[in-house]
């Protein structure tokens, strides 16, 4: 198991949405945990679907809903205390979907310390004001902005 996070995306077959990842960092507490002290299977569901959606999202510039979670591997368990980071990756673009990888790691706060804690793909679909799939528009090729203090 890596005890680091991978510097880029990998070969995908295209360029076009190479560099395009988002990461969200949040901190585990109590009210997340289970009685074994570690993050809900279903609360870290729900932070890797966020990603997905924002990483699609911020691709596409276009109104994406989840159309499917395919095989999320469970690795390690984030226990309350630590950071929890997901990272999503476009990994392909259809003409109506986006299939979006997405990691969670987690970090010890004090140590630094990282492992893998759960791998996933979500598919999003653009949709038009009533829910309806419409084609992929928009292919934004520039990187995502860095916010900058």
């Amino acid at each position: 198991m890596p005890d680091s996070m991978p510097d880029s995306l990998p070969n995908s077959g295209s360029d076009d949405f190479k560099g395009y990842e988002t990461m969200m960092v949040e901190m585990v507490f109590p009210t997340q945990t289970n009685h074994y002290g570690t993050l809900f299977g279903g609360q870290a569901l729900s932070l890797m679907d966020r990603s997905a959606f924002i990483t699609a999202t911020r691709y596409s510039r276009q109104a994406m809903v989840t159309a499917s979670s395919e095989r999320v591997d469970f690795k390690a368990p984030v226990k309350q205390g630590q950071l929890v980071e997901a990272v999503g990756r476009i990994k392909s673009v259809g003409k109506s979907s986006i299939t979006v990888e997405v990691e969670l790691w987690a970090e010890e706060l004090l140590t630094g310390v990282v492992h893998l804690s759960a791998r996933g793909q979500f598919v999003l679909v653009a949709v038009d004001q009533v829910n309806r799939p419409v084609p992929i528009t928009v292919k934004n090729t520039e990187k995502l902005p860095v916010a900058t203090a």
